[in-house]
């Protein structure tokens, strides 16, 4: 018997609307998955590899000991296989984290909102802070003003990262203009952070805005420190190293996640309690990762520039996304959301430790 018209426009409302709850719940289920650790996918019951991705800088100390220590590992259990990348700057990172070959990462706060936003709010979720501090624009002595900044050629680690952002803002506030062409009153030249400690000591540029180590090398190197980047936030607070995952690893493996949580929780008491012997295991990561270690003078005078904490101080995040949106390097974006924080607080509380905001 023939279907007739209107029991099949009923059957493709309902199927419509069937696939509208169906979506509804996908979207849903990373909150539901991030208030167990149960996920069934995640609990052992077979093999997981758990791709991570970090930075070689100081700033991303957490990650550099954490894996060096053995912390991860076992935090993680004999049912997980942790692999490692390291990079340069988080814009590389967020690729990574698009095409599937990294499952969680450090990451400064500027690329996590722009992965946040060029994914329309879907490929990731900022579940933790690592540290804060850490940034400093160091440029050659004589310059001691930002108007003498003018016609002078500075550099970041990569276009639209954290501290590329920070610097733009800045000399905005102070009135010079800059282009993602290095044009401009101040010519900004993004590249990777040890060719521009090189480039320092040649004279080929006169400074940067830069993490630790970079900026203790700058200023050993003979620069000077015209801003410490905690001086320009409340209470000299600001995210600098944040742990995102992607948010398909989330849904899917819930207490892998919360084990990785548990290992970052413990990679930063480790550096509170012993920071000689965190400043060690860095190094000598850095070491096998880049075949140099740091001298023990930048590496100890890095450390005293961060703190190590797994707040991500969420009000940071927010005003850092207002600074890259004025500097023309992000559209408009709602940040709602962003933060998955409950796995974390509950690590936390069973350490003994006060629960972290989300705003």
């Amino acid at each position: 018997m023939r279907t007739s018209p209107a029991p099949r426009a009923a059957k493709k409302r309902a199927v419509k609307a069937l696939g509208i709850v169906a979506a509804a719940l996908a979207a849903a289920s990373v909150i539901a998955a991030c208030g167990s650790s149960s996920s069934a996918s995640g609990s052992g019951s077979s093999p997981i590899t758990l791709h991570l991705g970090y930075l070689t800088n100081i700033t991303h100390a957490t990650a550099l000991v954490g894996v060096h220590n053995g912390i991860f590992a076992k935090d993680l259990g004999p049912g997980v296989t942790l692999k490692t990348e390291t990079y340069n700057a988080g814009p590389d990172e967020v690729t990574a984290l698009f095409s599937g070959a990294l499952d969680a990462a450090y990451i400064g706060p500027g690329p996590a909102i722009n992965a946040w936003q060029k994914s329309q709010g879907q490929a990731i979720r900022i579940i933790s802070g690592a540290a804060s501090g850490g940034a400093s624009l160091v440029v050659k002595k004589g310059i001691t003003s930002v108007a003498d900044l003018k016609g002078k050629t500075l550099a970041t680690p990569q276009l639209g990262n954290t501290q590329d952002v920070a610097l733009r803002y800045y000399l905005l506030q102070h009135g010079l203009k800059t282009d993602t062409q290095g044009g401009g009153d101040v010519h900004i030249k993004p590249q990777t952070n040890s060719i521009t400690v090189q480039e320092f000591k040649s004279g080929q540029i006169d400074g940067g805005w830069l993490p630790e180590p970079y900026a203790t090398e700058l200023v050993q190197a003979g620069g000077a420190k015209l801003v410490d980047e905690r001086s320009l936030w409340p209470n000299g607070q600001f995210a600098t190293t944040l742990l995102v995952v992607r948010t398909a690893f989330l849904q899917q493996h819930a207490a892998v996640v919360a084990k990785l949580l548990q290992g970052q929780v413990d990679a930063n008491a480790y550096i509170s309690k012993d920071p000689a012997g965190a400043q060690t295991a860095a190094n000598a990561e850095l070491a096998a990762l880049t075949g140099k270690g740091l001298s023990a003078k930048v590496i100890s005078a890095a450390f005293k520039e961060i703190t190590f904490t797994n707040d991500p101080i969420a009000s940071s995040l927010l005003a850092g996304a207002q600074h890259a949106e004025k500097v023309g390097l992000l559209q408009p974006v709602n940040l709602s959301g962003i933060f998955v924080l409950a796995p974390l607080n509950k690590v936390l509380a069973a350490a003994g430790e006060p629960a972290v905001p989300s705003s």
